[in-house]
């Protein structure tokens, strides 16, 4: 295991124990549910934080996802360079600034080595566009313009903020004791050029 961020071991120990603790659930009844959209790419830059009562941990964040592919490089708050996750659905791979490799099964896996907390990237990649992550039960809350508003799915409760466009440029999850927020700074332009 990586001896890495020993300033956020704690913090990170605590979220990874709540976050580990979500399972599915099925929605509540008389909600509205959004019809999942395609999965098309995306490229994201934002900052990022969790808290696990007065434990937390921040990170910066740039994405970039095409089908079942993403790329995720995380740095400090200060911008110091901390790691590259990259994978798809059946191999995630785990570079650190150092130079050191580690490969496993899932995403969910390295970022708790590298973090403490265990992302769920693969729901993350559908719910920090506003949509629900196909396969498994969600309902939806709507705004006024049609957007999702508020999502449940997995066992997570997922809010959502908005400009002026049609994408998300706050997310906050909530799972009991648990809260990740996540700023979007920027909404890049699509991978390989297709349009959004």
């Amino acid at each position: 295991m990586f001896d890495l961020l020993p300033h956020c071991r704690a913090a990170g120990a605590a979220l990874g124990l709540g976050l580990l603790a979500a399972c599915a659930t099925l929605p509540p009844p008389g909600a509205v549910s959004a019809v999942p959209a395609t999965d098309e790419p995306f490229e994201v830059v934002a900052r990022m934080s969790a808290r696990h009562a007065s434990e937390g941990i921040a990170v910066n964040v740039r994405w970039q996802h095409e089908g079942p592919r993403d790329e995720l490089f995380l740095s400090t708050p200060m911008g110091g360079a901390l790691a590259r996750l990259t994978g798809d659905g059946a191999r995630v791979r785990l570079e650190l600034a150092d130079g050191q490799v580690r490969d496993a099964d899932d995403f969910e896996s390295l970022t708790r080595t590298l973090l403490g907390v265990p992302l769920p990237v693969r729901g993350l990649a559908w719910w920090i566009r506003g949509q629900p992550r196909p396969g498994s039960p969600h309902a939806a809350e709507l705004d006024g313009r049609g957007r999702v508003e508020v999502l449940r799915q997995d066992g997570w409760e997922i809010v959502y903020g908005y400009g002026d466009g049609p994408r998300p440029v706050r997310v906050t999850m909530r799972y009991p004791e648990v809260e990740v927020r996540i700023v979007v700074d920027q909404w890049g332009a699509p991978i390989a050029g297709q349009a959004q």
